[in-house]
């Protein structure tokens, strides 16, 4: 049985953070139940029109969830989210605007003191603390601006250039924090009965995936500089080009790597012992000399030349992959990673979440917006009649 085919997450959510940490527990059996505003949404449905007439993001964070269209400021919802949470939530999540759970009823202090068992997780740009609000609590924040805050920006780049992550990474970062936690809380309720709050920032996420650079950095010393596709304190690791206009993703990380790159791929053992590259800060310091080299070396060579010598010399090398190479990439076809997930415009190609499996992760169709409203609503005890006169005042 999948680890968390018992439990039921409710969640108000939009967007990225909070949608990718319930798809995880989707992922692990967890029935999501995902309160969605009548007629529009989440707003990531609208994002894009790129997946058959659907949202690349939406599609990513949604699938296995049952979409449940409620306006949850119309006063016929407050009955409604009641029962929805007192007969079946383990689990509530919500990114929200700060404080507005609260405001609604649906903040921790208020459910738990109905349900002490109950783990409510909540995520936010900076935080919502109310003893420690700081002073951006209520700031917006957008995944590209939390990338700008933690610092993440300022080193991402070219020299000339800073540069965003291409993906989501603020919102992903919160997102996993949010998931493990969530399993953490989950976990302890199992020893003490209870439930607990769980804040989670994206600022306070992605500083710490940031904290290379923040400790590079420490007690007032200059940050890594912006080097594009190249590591910023290794070297060399990163892209050169060949002869054939290849490019070729390389890297070392220790000395007798080092060595073995001088003697078998550059074929100049007399570079092993040459004091200007005798450890890695030498060579990150003569970067701009040791890149000449290199480059020299490989004009004449095609990437597939360099690469051969680069595997013959056990030197770490990488493809420059654009999607369509993800997308077709023989490793993860030969380990099986490909699955299926069904969806309102018909079946898609879905990644398996990473990991091993005794049985295989719940991998449910992405839902249409409200498909699930009537059946929860059921299942909660209204009858039909109820239901019909919901729709028609806009509650659902």
């Amino acid at each position: 049985m999948q680890p968390l085919k018992n439990l039921t997450v409710v969640t108000f959510e939009h967007a990225i953070a909070a949608p990718f940490a319930t798809r995880q527990l989707a992922d692990l059996g967890a029935r999501v139940i995902k309160i969605e505003r009548p007629g529009g949404g989440d707003f990531a449905r609208g994002y894009d029109e790129r997946v058959r007439g659907m949202a690349s993001h939406f599609v990513w964070t949604n699938r296995s969830k049952e979409s449940l269209t409620l306006d949850i400021k119309h006063p016929a919802a407050a009955n409604v989210l009641k029962r929805l949470i007192e007969e079946k939530a383990d689990v509530i999540v919500q990114n929200l605007a700060p404080g507005a759970a609260a405001r609604l009823g649906l903040g921790y202090d208020t459910l738990s003191a109905v349900k002490p068992e109950l783990i409510v997780c909540d995520i936010s740009g900076y935080g919502d603390d109310p003893e420690r609000p700081g002073p951006y609590r209520d700031k917006k924040a957008y995944d590209l601006l939390v990338q700008s805050e933690a610092g993440f920006v300022s080193v991402t780049g070219t020299d000339e250039v800073p540069c965003k992550a291409g993906p989501s990474i603020a919102d992903i970062a919160a997102a996993m924090y949010a998931y493990s936690n969530i399993l953490a809380a989950l976990l302890q309720r199992s020893q003490t009965g209870r439930g607990q709050r769980i804040d989670i920032s994206m600022l306070e996420s992605l500083t710490e995936w940031n904290s290379y650079p923040l400790y590079y950095a420490f007690d007032g010393a200059e940050q890594p500089p912006r080097t594009g596709a190249s590591h910023a304190t290794i070297y060399p690791y990163g892209p050169f080009p060949a002869g054939d206009s290849a490019t070729v993703m390389l890297g070392l990380q220790n000395e007798r790597e080092w060595a073995s790159f001088c003697r078998n791929v550059l074929l100049r053992p007399e570079l092993v012992d040459d004091s200007r590259f005798g450890s890695n800060s030498k060579r990150v310091a003569e970067r701009a000399a040791l890149r000449q080299i290199i480059v020299d070396t490989f004009a004449s060579l095609t990437g597939a030349q360099v690469v051969e010598r680069l595997e013959q010399a056990q030197i770490a090398n990488a493809r420059v992959n654009d999607m369509r190479g993800v997308w077709e990439h023989p490793q993860l076809r030969a380990r099986g990673r490909w699955t299926e997930v069904n969806s309102p415009q018909g079946v898609l190609p879905a990644l398996l979440p990473p990991g091993t499996w005794n049985e295989r992760p719940r991998m449910d169709p992405i839902p249409a917006l409200g498909e699930h409203t009537d059946a929860i609503l059921a299942e909660l005890g209204y009858a039909s009649h109820e239901i019909a006169t919901m729709h028609a005042e806009g509650v659902v």
